[in-house]
């Protein structure tokens, strides 16, 4: 006779909600496929004479996507660089970056971990357009952005050194020194001539 049929989980997990099976056709439907339903499956048929069972594997993937991508760094002369990008995706994704196009690769300066990127004591010829790439068997993704590495020499015209401080005797002064400078500047301070140094005044 037309046997029944019934659909079960290897696992002893019991079919979601929302799997739908056709028991005369003997079809088994999942909507909206989630990691979770990766396994083994089982089709039951049964009648008078006897039982029968079909096994089949699901297999899920997933494209790379981002978790966190890069983001344009605009930094001074010796100053140092961290990059991390991460990705999702089954499997895994694996990482490579790329600078102006080109394979970046680890060396003497240039320390490439997987997603992160580090390079420290920026020269000028870091400058440029960096890629980071996460693929796996399915499909490959690219995060981009840029580096500037900035060199300039100190300049006041921004935050402009006080021209005068009147202040009573016994008062107490502030004079600030900030230029902009990359990299960063060494100050000194003199009162003519006189080259100060800290003491407890």
């Amino acid at each position: 006779p037309v046997p029944s049929i019934s659909w079960k989980r290897s696992d002893g997990n019991s079919l979601t909600k929302k799997m739908e099976h056709n028991k005369t056709k003997g079809v088994l439907e999942i909507p909206d496929v989630q990691q979770e339903d990766e396994g083994s499956y089982e089709c039951v048929a049964g009648n008078s004479r006897g039982r029968n069972i079909a096994r089949g594997q699901l297999f899920v993937y997933a494209l790379p996507e981002w978790d966190k991508k890069i983001q344009n760094a605009f930094l001074s002369l010796y100053d140092s660089l961290f990059w991390e990008c991460k990705a999702k995706g089954k499997p895994s994704p694996s990482y490579s970056w790329l600078k102006n196009g080109q394979p970046l690769t680890s060396e003497e300066r240039i320390q490439i971990e997987n997603g992160t990127l580090i390079i420290p004591m920026l020269n000028m010829s870091d400058s440029g357009l960096y890629q980071c790439v996460a693929e796996n068997k399915y499909g490959t993704i690219y995060a981009n952005a840029e580096l500037r590495v900035i060199a300039a020499a100190p300049d006041f015209s921004k935050n402009p050194v006080k021209q005068m401080s009147v202040v009573q005797v016994g008062g107490e002064v502030t004079i600030g020194c900030k230029p902009n400078a990359s990299p960063r500047a060494v100050i000194n301070w003199r009162k003519g001539s006189e080259v100060l140094r800290q003491n407890k005044r």
